[in-house]
């Protein structure tokens, strides 16, 4: 019998290469396809790239597996980069790497994994999925701490089909345990943060070459003006650090950011009590569900406003133009537009949408 083809996607860190490693012991063909999403430019370049790919090969020779590099950095501009950058023109604050997976990873990363000769793709995300004919199920992985089923939301059910997730059942400490007994270079790597074409880049400075800062004032609700900010796209809801309105504490605490009004281009702060920053539902639209859209219009289930967040109970509505209603059971404090909401019942992950609007 014919050994099945595995593509793994390699990143050139601990986790994509022990699922590689784990998929060769379970007697799959195994090929590693690293992915160039970035153009670099200078010599503090946005992605390591260069040093990622080294890991690669050094891995791929350990492994005794085949590997290809392959530059989707078009495809990254055109499908996550240009939206990334109108979210931000309109005050709102994306998720670029839920994006990445739904238009590349799973998108033309799969594609050409399947020119390469793949029965499967793999990736090393801690996830889990199942498979039932032609439908196929999101699960959270044994680690709650890792599992990252909020950055596969969008994945769309044609996507999922012939996808591996060979770390489902492990623990983070056992995977960098497997890489260091095995001899893979990427045993001690520290894990990538952030967007990965920011780096570690200063943040600000990057958003400033694409997109004109527009100053403005920064005020209070009852007309104070406490300084300037240095365009809105660089605050969020619920922000403190980094307003530059020191020495103007007030009675009440720190300031917080409450508002940015795009229209008069005014940001505008709150110190003390933070009831104007805690909503009691939101819109979201773009609403992907995994596997098919709830039989009901009404369901409860739990979510996740953001990535690093227990998950809370809700109450989702789903409205006639495609977009849902999300209520709280329990107030949410900055909630943020442009992120996503994520659904959950018990282990299963059954989709999500963009927080179009806060509800107070």
């Amino acid at each position: 019998m014919d050994k099945k083809t595995v593509v793994v996607g390699m990143s050139g860190g601990v986790d994509s290469s022990v699922a590689a490693l784990l998929l060769k012991r379970q007697g799959y063909n195994v090929i590693g396809l690293f992915m160039k999403n970035w153009e670099e430019t200078g010599d503090d370049g946005a992605c390591t790239a260069e040093t990622d790919f080294s890991d690669v090969r050094r891995v791929c020779s350990v492994l005794d597996i085949p590997y290809y590099t392959v530059n989707f950095s078009k495809e990254y501009m055109d499908r996550v980069f240009k939206y990334f950058l109108a979210e931000y023109e309109q005050g709102r604050t994306p998720n670029p790497d839920v994006l990445c997976n739904r238009e590349i990873k799973f998108g033309p990363f799969k594609e050409y994994a399947l020119k390469l000769g793949a029965d499967y793709i793999a990736t090393g995300h801690y996830c889990k999925i199942m498979h039932d004919g032609d439908k196929h199920y999101l699960m959270k992985a044994k680690d709650q701490n890792k599992d990252q089923t909020y950055f596969l939301n969008q994945v769309t059910q044609s996507q999922f089909e012939g996808v591996l997730f060979p770390l489902a059942d492990l623990d983070k400490s056992e995977v960098r345990k497997i890489a260091e007994e095995n001899g893979l270079v990427t045993a001690g790597k520290k894990d990538s943060t952030g967007i990965c074409f920011i780096g570690e880049r200063n943040f600000r400075k990057f958003l400033m070459e694409y997109i004109p800062a527009k100053e403005g004032d920064i005020k209070t609700y009852d007309g104070r003006t406490l300084g300037r900010h240095y365009g809105l796209m660089y605050y969020t809801i619920g922000q403190r650090r980094g307003l530059d309105i020191g020495g103007q504490k007030g009675d009440d605490g720190r300031w917080f950011v409450i508002e940015k009004d795009l229209k008069n281009n005014i940001l505008y702060v709150a110190h003390g009590a933070e009831d104007k920053l805690y909503s009691k539902g939101l819109i979201m639209s773009g609403i992907n569900f995994i596997p098919n859209v709830p039989e009901t219009k009404e369901f409860e289930c739990t979510a996740k406003f953001r990535y690093r967040q227990e998950e809370q109970g809700v109450k989702v509505t789903l409205l006639e133009n495609g977009k849902a209603q999300v209520d709280f059971n329990e107030r949410q404090r900055a909630i943020t537009e442009g992120q996503y909401c994520v659904l959950y019942k018990g282990d299963y992950c059954i989709g999500g949408g963009v927080i179009e609007l806060a509800l107070f």
